[in-house]
């Protein structure tokens, strides 16, 4: 899939693409701004938008080229005034996902001298077309966030919402589920964290003698994604880092390499590749995570699976056990009742009234639902090993303490999910209310093959 972000040319573009004894003619079907779109990238999203029905399994009567085209338009339009208001985005991921991205069309084409026949383009032209489509991607995202960002909604508008949905209309709340845990990591911590500083250290050690590359090492033994690209993060933010990396980050120079960093992802060795005024730090990294062996990580098993025998015979009861030996400092004090507290705080969102104890399938860690669906209410699992949100390894036993049934939404049991639903078609009346006034501000062009054609906004046509 490719697209093109332009300035405006001649009304017709014409391009000759042999591919085989084919020719085709591409042209402008529509200028918005500054920026024009060809018939060319009409086509390709029309074709992205009916395979991706296909896949989900739906179809839709509106012309699929007719829908590509406005999609385009909008794309341009908050491209086009997130420029002029300077609207802020971090693009650091940019060059991974474009990356990512050219090494899959490789793949699908089986070398770069096969893409480049098929795609009529050198890899460098195709790279700088992908790299343009997702910065005006990201651009007009945050365009779109930042019209919305301050809408806000009360109890009373909710409530108005909720009471003018048809019944047919009213959202369906799939099957929820409570449950508790009690949580051990690994008692022999202290030794295995040390086991991966002496990692990383001979890692280290190695690089600045020149007996190996850093990426070469991120490649082979990092266990972040980055490790694909050789640790390589981009440039970024130095805000955008955890406060341990950034301070080893700070302190190095271009071509530095830190010693070893805790966080709360593991630990780290970093090199500084370049930095500037503006607080953008290029650099890369390998992250190791503490490891246990078999044995280590069979004498909490062994312990959990003690603790459930009791449970289950009223020795003590769950609530009691999680307290004293659950190493999850969240639940412990709830009698290992799981919430969403530690999926909130990972995300930097936590707010006490969003917390949930009930949990959709999709939502659960997947060791989790495959424990939780064998569990009758009340049972408790054997113990069984997994990780945590931060890939941390430990052993778990659970507790099934209420399946929920799914139902429609009320006020009163799923106020949350009807808040956020209600918001958010607030948001979407907010943003369609800009943008209408938008389009009549701007310069809007569209070749009378399309304007004809069925758009959802009726603005566009002028």
């Amino acid at each position: 899939m490719l697209k093109r972000s332009l300035l405006i040319l001649p009304a017709l573009l014409i391009t000759f693409t042999l591919n085989a004894q084919q020719v085709m003619v591409d042209k402008i079907v529509a200028v918005v701004g500054n920026s024009a779109i060809y018939y060319s990238d009409v086509v390709e999203s029309a074709n992205m938008l009916v395979n991706q029905r296909r896949e989900m399994g739906y179809t839709s009567d509106r012309d699929p080229q007719n829908e590509a085209l406005e999609q385009l338009m909008m794309q341009k339009l908050l491209y086009h005034q997130a420029q002029i208001d300077s609207v802020d985005v971090n693009t650091a991921d940019i060059a991974i996902t474009v990356e990512d991205y050219l090494q899959n069309m490789i793949s699908e084409a089986g070398s770069i001298a096969a893409l480049e026949e098929r795609e009529h383009k050198a890899v460098f032209d195709i790279r700088e077309t992908l790299r343009q489509y997702y910065e005006e991607n990201m651009y007009a995202q945050a365009m779109q966030n930042d019209v919305t960002s301050k809408v806000t909604i009360t109890p009373g508008e909710v409530e108005r919402y909720y009471k003018t949905l048809p019944s047919d209309s009213i959202p369906i709340v799939p099957e929820q589920y409570v449950y508790a845990h009690i949580v051990k990591y690994p008692s022999s911590m202290t030794e295995a964290k040390q086991r991966v500083k002496e990692r990383l250290l001979d890692m280290r050690e190695r690089i600045i003698a020149g007996t190996a590359r850093f990426e070469t090492l991120a490649r082979m033994y990092s266990e972040d994604g980055s490790a694909l690209h050789g640790g390589d993060l981009g440039e970024m933010d130095i805000n955008s880092f955890v406060k341990p990396f950034a301070d080893a980050l700070e302190k190095l120079k271009p071509g530095q390499v830190s010693e070893v960093v805790e966080t709360e992802y593991g630990f780290h060795i970093i090199e500084l590749i370049d930095k500037n005024d503006r607080g953008m730090y290029h650099c890369r990294h390998i992250l190791l995570r503490p490891y246990y062996t078999p044995s280590e990580l069979a004498a909490d098993e062994q312990l959990l699976d003690s603790l459930a025998n009791l449970i289950r015979k009223d020795s003590i009861t769950f609530e009691e056990a999680a307290l004293e030996y659950s190493d999850d400092v969240y639940s412990k004090q709830n009698g290992g009742l799981v919430s969403n507290h530690d999926i909130l705080e990972t995300q930097g969102a936590f707010d006490a009234k969003l917390t949930q104890t009930k949990f959709y399938k999709e939502y659960l860690m997947p060791a989790d639902y495959n424990v939780i669906r064998r569990l009758k209410k009340g049972e408790v699992s054997d113990a069984f090993q997994t990780t945590d949100l931060k890939n941390n390894q430990l052993s778990k036993i659970i507790k099934l303490v209420d399946v929920i049934p799914s139902h429609p939404a009320t006020l009163e049991e799923d106020y949350l999910m009807i808040e956020e639903q209600a918001l958010n078609a607030k948001k979407q009346r907010e943003f369609r209310k800009w943008l209408n006034e938008k389009i009549d501000g701007m310069y809007v062009r569209i070749d009378p093959e399309f304007r004809d054609g069925e758009f959802e906004n009726k603005h566009w046509v002028k």
